[in-house]
């Protein structure tokens, strides 16, 4: 096997890892059922076990530090190389606890377009200096998905030169993931090259509200329908929404575990193309206004909200459990919801109409709710249970909090009579019949 493609295989990578994880050979293993191979401390010595990776589709390269090689001739690769590199079926590579200096990078980012490689991840990497990009201007790569995790580099800002000479690539570019990595911000000219760009992932990292508006320029990823933005600094629910305005195509938005604060009088107007929403650990003591008009999926789980008094009619998934609900939202306001999760609030009956109307979704679930085991608590509990539709946690989260008589009993073991549930539905006939014998 040639050089260059063993400079391909380690990150350029002909690599000898200087430390790696205690107990471990320098040396590749391949899980042939998983078509997986991993490689720890690859050194000169061991370089041929690496053939062992060429059945699997995912290789990973663990630690070490390649510094030495910034110097290593590398030469355009011959056709025996290509050939090569063109039989092997890779799909992914991974590379992880690694110093990668960016100028060795750079010279060997290229080979890829020999290969069939489609994802690309760094974990845990230290990206050293900065690189010659020239080499990849008009290249082509394979390579549609890459990520970033925990990773630490140079400042995104600046680097314009850069993103112009892997622009024919980024612009081809399906789904991108910087997460973990510290990042308060990204240029507006970085998203302009992501073209094709449908998913991106900037989730545990430090942006804040006055970032967004500048990373989401007029012209930055035009393509853009998912964007998780979860555990960052975001604070102001009017601030995201501005800053998201105009990405036009956004159906996919997770603002999860961020401390949200509600501004009512907010007049931003989100994408209409929005049908997913996850607001769920946000912090939020009260429903944001407005909401996405179109949306479908809509999570505000585990937060503080005590009501929720909106209309949506294309909504079909509702997830409120963790919450300090008293009552059963209005179902009337949903008219297309088929799921409905209210675990974990403090909701003690179900009024007979709602009983009526939950029995036509197909998933409802309320585990874990200080039930009053009276008629309108147990009764409506258990007519809900014989639909076949309160499935999750029924029936072992399901139990009394009052009256007295029944606490901690299971709400399907109370015995619920004609009498318990509907007093005037006995008594009524009850009278009559006396009426009738006393005429008589």
């Amino acid at each position: 096997m040639s050089v260059a493609v063993l400079l391909f295989l380690g990150l350029g990578l002909g690599l000898q890892a200087a430390q790696g994880r205690r107990g471990r050979r320098n040396r590749c293993y391949l899980n042939r059922t998983e078509e997986y191979c991993v490689c720890y401390n690859l050194s000169e010595e061991t370089v041929g076990s690496i053939i062992q990776c060429l059945p699997a589709t995912v290789v990973e390269f663990q630690g070490g530090d390649v510094e030495k090689y910034i110097a290593f001739p590398i030469e355009d690769l011959d056709d025996s190389a290509i050939e090569t590199l063109g039989s092997l079926i890779i799909q992914k590579i991974i590379i992880a606890n690694v110093l990668v200096p960016e100028i060795l990078l750079a010279r060997v980012l290229r080979f890829f377009s020999y290969t069939h490689v489609q994802e690309l991840a760094f974990e845990s990497c230290i990206f050293q200096g900065t690189g010659d990009w020239s080499d990849m201007d008009g290249q082509n790569l394979p390579i549609r998905s890459l990520s970033f995790h925990n990773v630490t580099s140079a400042p995104l800002t600046g680097q314009e030169q850069a993103f112009s000479s892997l622009s024919r690539w980024l612009e081809t570019l399906e789904e991108l993931a910087v997460t973990g990595s510290h990042v308060t911000s990204l240029p507006c000219d970085l998203g302009k090259v992501f073209r094709a760009l449908r998913s991106l992932n900037l989730a545990q990292n430090s942006l804040s509200d006055g970032s967004l508006s500048p990373a989401f320029c007029q012209g930055a990823f035009p393509q853009l329908q998912e964007l998780s933005l979860h555990h960052n600094n975001l604070s102001s629910y009017h601030g995201v929404c501005e800053g998201l305005e105009l990405l036009q195509e956004l159906r996919h938005l997770d603002l999860s575990h961020n401390e949200l604060m509600a501004d009512p009088s907010s007049s931003c107007q989100w994408p209409a193309s929005l049908r997913h929403f996850n607001l769920s650990n946000a912090g939020l003591d009260e429903v944001p206004t407005p909401l996405p008009p179109n949306l479908e999926v809509l999570d505000m789980s585990h937060n503080h909200l005590r009501a929720l008094d909106v209309s949506l009619s294309s909504l079909k998934k509702l997830f409120l459990n963790q919450n300090l609900l008293q009552a059963v939202p209005s179902l009337r306001n949903y008219p297309m919801l088929d799921t409905l999760h209210l675990d974990n609030n403090s909701i003690w009956e179900l009024p007979r109409a709602e009983v009526k109307l939950l029995g036509r979704l197909q998933d409802v679930a309320m585990a874990d709710n200080p039930f009053s085991c009276s008629c309108s608590g147990a009764g409506g509990l258990q007519a809900l249970a014989a639909t076949g539709h309160l499935g999750q946690g029924w029936p072992g989260g399901y139990r009394c909090h009052s009256p007295a008589a029944y606490q901690g009993w299971l709400v399907a073991q109370v015995p619920v009579s004609a009498l318990h549930c509907d007093p005037a539905a006995v008594v009524a006939p009850v009278c009559v019949a006396l009426a009738l014998l006393a005429v008589a």
